[in-house]
């Protein structure tokens, strides 16, 4: 079935294209605004994307495969990325990862059978003095060990998924009071 962004989105893209040099350059917000919608950028995604942009699919897969922010297949309901970066590797992120796998049952780049978490590495969390970390969904967990990861998940099982933040939110014109 064919991806369609929905009214309130496709109002959002029309208020930025004036702010762009060319239709290529909505590329990147483009996609973060379909995502949120979709959850990932799937082929039609990307279809729809080249389509609306007057740009082609391999460029639109180009950006997405380059970006790690961009899911390529469909997630749990939870995202969780582990920091690989020199400094968290350092501080033993490789062996949090392996913990986590272990745990879940899964490696990185799978979903576990019951849908609940996703495990992806990251080049770079941005915390470089606090590794090894995490981020689940929208929320960074600094300084971890294997015990701190095990209440993580297990507290997060227990939650209800929070809604993630919204890009089409930093893209809304300004409220005037």
């Amino acid at each position: 079935m064919a991806f369609v962004l929905s009214a309130e989105r496709k109002s959002i893209l029309d208020g930025l294209r004036p702010r762009y040099p060319n239709a290529k350059a909505l590329t990147i917000p483009l996609l973060h605004l379909c995502q949120e919608q979709e959850g990932w950028c799937s082929p039609e995604v990307i279809d729809y994307v080249a389509k609306e942009l007057g740009v082609t699919g391999a460029h639109v897969q180009g950006v997405v495969t380059f970006y790690t922010s961009y899911l390529k297949q469909k997630p749990g309901k939870r995202v969780l990325w582990v920091c690989r970066t020199l400094s968290c590797e350092l501080m033993g992120a490789k062996a949090l990862q392996e913990h986590i796998e272990s745990k879940l049952c899964i490696h990185a780049g799978e979903t576990t059978p019951d849908g609940e978490f996703t495990l992806l590495k990251a080049e770079c969390l941005a915390a470089c003095g606090q590794g090894p970390m995490v981020q689940l969904d929208d929320d960074f967990f600094e300084n971890l060990t294997n015990e701190k990861m095990d209440k993580i998940l297990d507290d997060a099982r227990k939650k209800a998924p929070k809604v993630a933040g919204t890009w089409s939110s930093l893209y809304l014109p300004e409220k005037k009071e």
